[in-house]
């Protein structure tokens, strides 16, 4: 009777394990896709889902977790830890993710690029009453960058060596954060600083003068894209599918000029700040460019990571295309037509 009722037990947990490994992806708990992020809203991650209404699969076969950074270096430790499933990485970051952490990455989706056609450029300025007249003019002069070796100061130093003028030999090059900026500038403890929205428009409210922007350096710049593992990927392809159709439903509601006034009031909102603050600049002209369908620029990257190259701050150059996957994005996109 006893070994009657074992085998009958064994059976049925049995086929409870058996009924649960067959049933369906969404029937099981969502993907929790952890991503990186630094500055909003120049980086959308803690918006784009907030309008939930609007996202057909999240809570179903995917969550999202922001994860707030100082920078994009440190999320390549957490990437590489397995404490991010996304990382917002700039194209120096990036390279060397793949060349000094060793990381199977591949670029997954714009963040956002500076200078596309018809879109802002970072500014780099003087004081409005300043002798520096061209960049030439900086030979000698203190300029202020946010990060050595970011996209900011690598647009500075790359329009100096079109100058002929070389870092430590012919300028100094000081570390400021964006928002002491403006200060160093206006109290003469700098000659120069590098800017991006929004500082650049206050900046210029007290009569900061811009002397030239990145695009005339570098041309156009992948700011930063959206990073993953291969393994992560090819292992949660079907849920980071359905993850990327609701990233694009997002971002094209951003963009879309009838939605603003709702888009800037959730971005006020999820950074604590007066919409007034967003409203000259945010998602126009003035802002940075963003694809609607989330496409890296690949042929930038691989120009922005030469230039990083040439300058010192990557030990090689890197074939963009050969760690990038568009497939998910692509995909995604062709639900949605």
């Amino acid at each position: 009777m006893k070994s009657t009722f074992r085998f009958g037990a064994v059976a049925v947990v049995a086929s409870l394990v058996v009924a649960t490994l067959s049933l369906p992806a969404t029937a099981q708990s969502p993907l929790k896709i952890r991503i990186g992020w630094v500055v909003a809203p120049a980086q959308l991650t803690p918006i784009l889902f907030q309008k939930k209404e609007i996202l057909k699969h999240y809570g179903k076969s995917y969550v999202v977790e922001p994860v707030h950074f100082r920078g994009s270096t440190p999320q390549i430790t957490a990437l590489a830890a397995g404490e991010l499933e996304i990382a917002a990485l700039a194209y120096s970051s990036f390279a060397l993710a793949v060349h000094n952490a060793k990381l199977d990455a591949r670029v997954v989706a714009d963040v956002f690029q500076d200078g596309a056609q018809g879109h802002y450029s970072s500014e780099y300025m003087v004081a409005g009453d300043s002798p520096i007249k061209s960049a030439a003019d900086l030979k000698g002069k203190r300029i202020a960058t946010n990060a050595i070796g970011g996209a900011v100061d690598i647009g500075a130093r790359a329009m100096l060596k079109k100058q002929g003028l070389q870092d430590k030999r012919d300028y100094t090059i000081l570390e400021v954060g964006f928002p002491n900026m403006t200060a160093m500038l206006s109290e003469g403890k700098v000659d120069a600083a590098g800017f991006v929205v929004p500082f650049a428009i206050s900046a210029k409210k007290v009569g900061l003068r811009p002397l030239f922007v990145m695009r005339d350096a570098v041309g156009v710049t992948q700011m930063l894209v959206w990073a993953a593992r291969a393994d992560f990927l090819a292992r949660h392809r079907a849920a980071m599918v359905d993850f990327f159709e609701d990233h694009q439903c997002a971002l094209r509601w951003l963009l879309d000029p009838a939605n603003r006034e709702e888009a800037i009031a959730i971005v006020a909102r999820v950074t604590k700040r007066p919409a007034e603050s967003y409203s000259a600049w945010l998602f126009t002209e003035q802002d940075y460019y963003r694809h609607p369908q989330g496409m890296p620029n690949l042929e930038a990257l691989q120009q922005n990571i030469a230039t990083a190259h040439e300058l010192g701050f990557l030990p090689q150059a890197l074939d963009v295309k050969a760690h990038s996957d568009l497939s998910l994005l692509q995909e995604a996109a062709k639900r949605l037509q």
